[in-house]
């Protein structure tokens, strides 16, 4: 063999050589293969069975998954506030999920500190109000809603009591349940509203017994900010009407069920993680509102008159189009003060820190 052959084949052997060590050009980033989809996790505060909060997120995360189909999800359910949920939030982050939905409200300091020590890991929690440069928080106006179903619990009451099982005396109860009493007062100005504090979102005994001592006070409608539906139930076993929550529960009691404010979380979760996967994600907190399509009033029951349903959806319609608030004045305390004047609407900073009770709600928030 002549030297410029043996030459050419040396050549050759070191450029194949130097090319397997060189990396490949820039390109395009591969979408992921079934073998690498990027991994988002959720974890929920109660069981995802309980046709509540934790069953609502969990049929958004099911949309998601399947509109985006470079994604593979995970979720821890029935995980407690405090401790065991930032131990959670640390193991999921190390298994290298890239994406992970905190979805209570008591979740909000674990993912602050998790989120330090994984910096490449977006983190969004639901219902809080703390950042970070991965955190994000997300919301929806789940208030709109109760405006709604409180026009149903007025017309619909009898006796102009109506109770509401309040879960924590944290702003985003206290402001469910004043839109819930002001819809009621906008075509019922009788109409009162009695809650019962539970201190629990997911507790099917405490539920049931607030339910009840809503019941023995009156109520002939009783609504429930909680997650399970042993209060509708127990509402069907009495022959009186229920407002249920999160999804709809009419199928568990249907004599019973009026309506239901209900989430469709996916309105938020697909985009989000799609942001993500294609690096434009940005913590810019998120608030949907009902014309998102996040926050909706479940069909109606066969009780429900046409002419409560058409007060409803005018109403609707005027939320949808941003020419109603639900927070505008004037509006009163439980004690007589006015706290919003007449023409003035409650900023979104307002209605966060609610810390007060409208006029028509019988009793206080626990300190």
């Amino acid at each position: 063999m002549s030297k410029r052959v043996i030459g050419l084949s040396a050549l050759l052997l070191i450029i194949a050589l130097l090319g397997a060590q060189c990396p490949t050009p820039a390109g395009p980033t591969p979408m992921p293969t079934a073998e690498s989809k990027m991994k988002v996790a959720f974890i929920y505060v109660g069981p995802v069975g309980d046709m509540g909060w934790s069953y609502a997120h969990d049929q958004g995360r099911k949309v998601m998954e399947k509109a985006l189909p470079y994604v593979e999800t995970t979720f821890v359910e029935a995980v407690p506030e405090g401790a065991d949920a930032e131990r959670v939030l640390r193991d999921l982050a190390q298994k290298g999920h890239k994406v992970i939905f905190a979805t209570s409200f008591g979740y909000m300091d674990s993912v602050l500190a998790v989120a330090k020590d994984f910096p490449d890991v977006v983190f969004e929690h639901c219902t809080g109000y703390k950042t970070d440069k991965n955190v994000g928080i997300y919301d929806g106006r789940g208030y709109q809603g109760w405006y709604l179903a409180g026009i149903v619990a007025g017309k619909m009451t009898k006796k102009n009591v109506l109770g509401y099982v309040a879960p924590y005396p944290i702003p985003e109860v206290v402001r469910n349940m004043n839109a819930f009493t002001l819809g009621a007062r906008s075509v019922n100005p009788q109409a009162r509203v009695h809650m019962v504090w539970i201190n629990a979102w997911f507790d099917p005994v405490k539920e049931r017994e607030a339910a009840q001592a809503l019941i023995d006070l009156g109520a002939d409608v009783v609504a429930r900010e909680s997650d399970s539906a042993e209060p509708d139930k127990l509402c069907e076993e009495k022959g009186i009407y229920a407002i249920g929550y999160n999804s709809d529960s009419s199928a568990l009691a249907p004599k019973a069920v009026l309506t239901s404010p209900i989430w469709d979380w996916s309105v938020f979760y697909t985009p989000c993680v799609k942001s993500v996967h294609d690096g434009t994600w940005k913590n810019t907190p998120y608030w949907g509102t009902m014309g998102d399509g996040i926050i909706k009033l479940a069909p109606f029951g066969p009780m429900v008159p046409d002419d409560v349903k058409a007060l409803v959806e005018a109403k609707r319609k005027e939320i949808v189009a941003g020419t109603f608030d639900v927070f505008v004045g004037p509006i009163k305390d439980n004690t007589g003060q006015e706290r919003v004047p007449a023409g003035k609407t409650m900023s979104d900073e307002e209605k966060l820190a609610f810390d007060w009770l409208v006029e028509g709600v019988v009793g206080e928030i626990p300190k």
